[in-house]
């Protein structure tokens, strides 16, 4: 066997395997063989059919097969000890390669036009991304609070609707008559009272009791989501719903708040020691700054990947790389869509995927299996009910052993996944870009991240 390669361009080039009779032989031998004492042929005993027979029968479809199998281990051992770091898969030349004949050829020689990726740099000097840190408020730690008290507070059923009290029932779409609106919205919904837009709504609530009925105008009542989520709209058609609607009152529910005392510092802190309602609030603010910093680090990997993109100015195999896209046979990847796509879509994405290769020099970016399992573990660890009398390290082979039954099905762990393969790009972007760090409202990091 022999390989060797020829440079077309400073990014493309063709390599040519050479295969020999005795570098494939052996197997095809073995192969038939085993076809000869396996063959079921009209005539012979099984295992008995001649080997002549047999060869004029298999011998060239076995010959290719064997030959794809030497040429394919051939050519990807010639580009790792090469070294090449090549962009997409080989593809063969079939004009060069030219037609094959199993049957009667004993040697061959194939061709493979090969892209290679560009030599670059990653000038970290020049990303110029600020870290922006979300203040946290005494405000937000109040919402917080009473998120908390609220959540682990206990279920009431009262006879009559009071302010932010939880409300069943059926809606029914009405047109401008005020009759039920043909083909209009008519489902069961449940609406939060807590959210409704204007105080002065209320005292249509208020007081009416399970059977009772409440006409009321949905958008000017309740933000867009609500609408999304109770009537079972799109956000576009929530948007756009402008009607009156008629509730007829099927339950009632009311959260009566738990008290801030030492049994809700350990329900939502548990093994913890939490002294008092100050030191409470104060872990609270903690949780929201650890919150607030997964959304910084999260924008923060996007503005540097942004900058790492346009950064990137070495050039691309661009022609091999259009051809190599529409050889993969996937429908919405023609010729002409290709080319549409090339600039917004196929080139960020290629670019990325070298400036990745830089990375993973630095420290590895795709999350390890361990990862994935240790980061499970910590959600089941918070959220875990201590079984009475089992020991620490019971609770650990426990977790342990229900973190790897998850984690072994990717299609539970994609978020997971996500969420890791981001905390991997920020810690090698701090570390890199060492940026400065900027304190911004809420509302202004919203506005950055949308940007």
């Amino acid at each position: 066997m022999n390989i060797t390669r020829e440079n077309l361009s400073d990014l493309e080039l063709c390599i040519k395997v050479d295969i020999e009779e005795k570098d494939y032989i052996e197997n095809v031998t073995k192969q038939l063989k085993e076809y000869q004492h396996k063959a079921t042929i009209p005539g012979f005993r099984k295992g008995m059919a001649p080997k002549s027979l047999i060869e004029r029968m298999y011998k060239a479809s076995i010959v290719g097969d064997a030959v794809q199998n030497t040429l394919n281990t051939a050519l990807f051992k010639y580009i790792d000890d090469e070294k090449l770091h090549i962009l997409g898969m080989p593809m063969s030349n079939d004009e060069k390669t030219g037609e094959l004949d199993f049957g009667k050829q004993s040697s061959f020689a194939f061709f493979f036009d090969v892209a290679v990726a560009p030599e670059f740099e990653i000038a970290w000097d020049k990303v110029d991304v600020k870290y922006n840190q979300i203040k946290v408020s005494a405000k937000d730690v109040d919402a917080e609070l009473n998120n908390v008290v609220n959540r682990y507070g206990k279920f009431e059923t009262p006879e009559t609707i009071g302010a932010g009290d939880y409300v069943y029932g059926k809606v029914v779409e009405l047109d401008k008559n005020g009759a039920p609106k043909e083909g209009g919205v008519d489902t069961f919904v449940s609406l939060n009272l807590v959210n409704l837009k204007d105080a002065e709504l209320m005292p249509l609530f208020e007081g009416k009791k399970a059977e009772e009925k409440v006409v009321f105008n949905m958008a000017k009542a309740f933000p867009t989501a609500d609408i999304e989520r109770a009537l079972h709209l799109d956000t576009a058609a929530a948007k756009k719903f402008k009607s009156d609607v008629e509730l007829t009152i099927s339950g009632i529910s009311r959260i009566i708040p738990h008290e801030i005392n030492d049994e809700l510092f350990q329900m939502v802190f548990p093994g913890q020691t939490v002294k008092d309602a100050d030191a409470f609030r104060k872990m609270l603010q903690k949780e929201i700054e650890k919150a607030n910093a997964e959304q910084s680090d999260y924008l923060f990997v996007n503005q540097v990947r942004k900058a790492l993109v346009d950064q990137f100015s070495a050039p691309l195999p661009e022609n091999f790389l259009k051809r190599w896209f529409a050889s993969r046979g996937e429908k919405e990847m023609t010729p002409e869509a290709i080319e549409a796509d090339w600039n917004e879509k196929y080139v960020p994405s290629l670019k990325w995927e070298l400036i990745e290769s830089k990375l993973e020099a630095i420290s590895p970016v795709e999350p390890t299996s361990n990862q994935i399992v240790d980061y499970i573990k910590d959600i089941l660890r918070r959220n875990d009910r201590k079984v009475e009398g089992e020991k620490k390290e019971e609770t650990e082979k426990r977790l342990e052993e229900a973190a790897r039954s998850i984690a072994a099905d990717r299609k539970n762990v994609g978020q997971v996944i996500d969420r890791l393969y981001a905390d991997n790009l920020a810690k090698i972007f701090k570390d890199q870009v060492k940026p400065e760090v900027e304190k911004v409202s809420a509302k202004e990091f919203g506005e950055r991240a949308k940007a």
